[in-house]
């Protein structure tokens, strides 16, 4: 069995879930889904990231200490990813004392390494990134993200030569032949880091003077850790570093790390060197997918506009949310959200042509057949279908996931086209004993649509796999059938359920 360990980034604990974090993280979950259907041995692993400035102060603000206050803020993520039933094998805090333990051991060999050195920094800082700016990368001297001015910041630090490692860095991205070659996705990312490698790059500090709340380093209990050190290497810490050498070997090198792109380089370059420097494998893809706005707006906290999970949720439900979510725009890609669109999207592809699918065909089963599934022996109808779905698979290995689901609508639309051509209800008036045959071609091809639904929307396809009279577990067959189609993994003559309808139109 091959493995597959993907993660999302660390999510920061200044503020609570919104859909920007669902985003990358319901993303992660189709992938980790279909990889287990397709029998890889998969962890999946998200978290929170809960030490640094940005921690002090939110703390501060709402009056609390700020591991009580991170407590809170977790706890939130984890009911939100619960939520939105994310199947996430893992989920990390820095705050724990395995993370610390992990994060003090990484620099410990760091050190060891002598790629570390202190020297005196003066620059600056924008406390919302965690990071330092030279004048070149603001935007009219402001932060380019969050579109405030950076503090002077001056004190003693310890950095990492990160310089020494620019050019091991280009030949890794660059050469396929390369013996720690990985992949950045998209390509125009991939082009941006490349870019600035072939410049002058600068070492950075992994300290802070200055901040209580964060890891001490170990060999100068004065410093903390800088806070993007100590959150990479979460991706260490989840699976047994530094002890669990058993544990670790199986799971690393990570074959995919997903985040927005803002904090690419951080994943591309920097994780990346210090690994090198350690001597660890590094990543196999990293994948920058785009910003998205709010009708045409950044979301903040100041102009009201961000939304949380719990929001869709109420309005689509957690199947309608993850769908409206992904095929919004290419993953990737900037995009924009607006209700009309969700609404649209929602009315159009779940409530109009998969849910008003489901409906009319187990109404048709119901009448016309005594509310048994049909039987029968072969289908063309149902190979079709095979062929429509067969893509997707292909489509999420690049990510591609507005492409899976547009694939997925290729299918239903095929078999909605099918019945509206056999017309069963006319059948029933002239032949009436073909009806069951023609119905038998639906219900096993919506089958086999279930399979691909499921790592996109799994309530929704556990529900349709049993309203369509199938009482074996869903994921053990699907993985069976993906393997080898066959409607001999299908029950026949069973009590069909028609329910209530699975998306009312809005």
């Amino acid at each position: 069995m091959n493995r597959f360990y993907i993660t999302t980034p660390i999510y920061y604990v200044n503020d609570v879930p919104h859909i920007g974090h669902a985003y990358t993280t319901i993303a992660c979950d189709v992938l980790a889904r279909w990889y287990r259907l397709n029998d890889q041995d998969v962890f999946f692993l998200t978290g929170t990231d809960e030490h640094g400035t940005k921690i002090a102060q939110a703390a501060a603000a709402h009056n609390k200490e700020p591991q009580e206050y991170c407590d809170h803020i977790s706890a939130l993520f984890q009911e939100s990813w619960k939520q939105l039933d994310i199947s996430n094998d893992g989920f990390i805090r820095t705050t724990t004392k395995d993370h610390e333990t992990a994060v003090q051991a990484f620099l410990k060999q760091l050190w060891e390494k002598g790629v570390i050195f202190k020297a005196s920094y003066s620059g600056k800082y924008c406390v919302q990134c965690e990071r330092f700016y030279t004048d070149d990368e603001l935007i009219g001297g402001v932060c380019p993200d969050h579109r405030i001015k950076p503090e002077e910041q001056s004190e003693d630090n310890y950095f990492f030569r990160l310089s020494h490692f620019r050019e091991d860095l280009l030949a890794a991205i660059t050469q396929e032949d390369h013996p720690q070659h990985f992949k950045i996705f998209p390509q125009e990312r991939r082009n941006e880091v490349i870019g600035k490698l072939k410049q002058e790059i600068n070492d950075v500090s992994i300290s802070r003077a200055t901040l209580d709340w964060g890891i001490p380093l170990p060999w100068d209990r004065s410093q903390t850790t800088y806070v993007w050190i100590d959150a990479l290497t979460n991706y260490l810490s989840a699976i047994g570093y530094p002890n669990n050498k058993e544990k670790l070997d199986h799971w690393w090198p990570a074959n995919l790390h997903l985040m927005a792109k803002d904090i690419l380089w951080f994943h591309a370059v920097i994780w990346p060197a210090l690994l090198m420097a350690t001597g660890l494998p590094l990543p196999k893809k990293i994948f920058a997918h785009g910003f998205f706005t709010v009708n045409g707006q950044k979301m903040s906290k100041s102009m009201g506009n961000v939304v949380r999970p719990a929001e869709l949720i109420q309005e689509y439900g957690v199947d309608g949310t993850r769908y409206l979510l992904l095929s919004a725009f290419p993953f990737g890609q900037d995009g924009d959200f607006t209700k009309d669109l969700m609404k649209t999207g929602y009315n159009a592809a779940l409530a109009n042509d998969l849910g008003n699918l489901i409906s009319r065909a187990l109404t048709m089963v119901e009448k016309y057949c005594n509310a048994q599934s049909p039987a029968g022996e072969k289908s063309d109808l149902f190979n079709q279908v095979i062929d429509d779905l067969k893509p997707i698979g292909k489509s999420l290995d690049h990510l591609a996931f507005h492409t899976a689901l547009s694939t997925l609508l290729i299918a239903v639309d095929r078999v909605n086209r099918f019945i509206e051509t056999k017309a069963p209800w006319k059948m029933a008036k002239t032949v009436p004993q073909e009806v069951p045959t023609v119905l038998y071609e639906v219900v096993v091809s919506l089958k086999a649509i279930v399979f691909y639904l499921w790592p996109f929307m799994p309530g929704t396809a556990q529900t349709i796999w049993m309203q369509l009279g199938e009482t074996k577990d869903l994921v053990t067959t699907a993985k069976k059938f993906l393997e080898s189609p066959s409607l001999a993994l299908f029950n026949n003559q069973q009590p069909i359920q028609k329910g209530t309808p699975l998306f009312p139109r809005k």
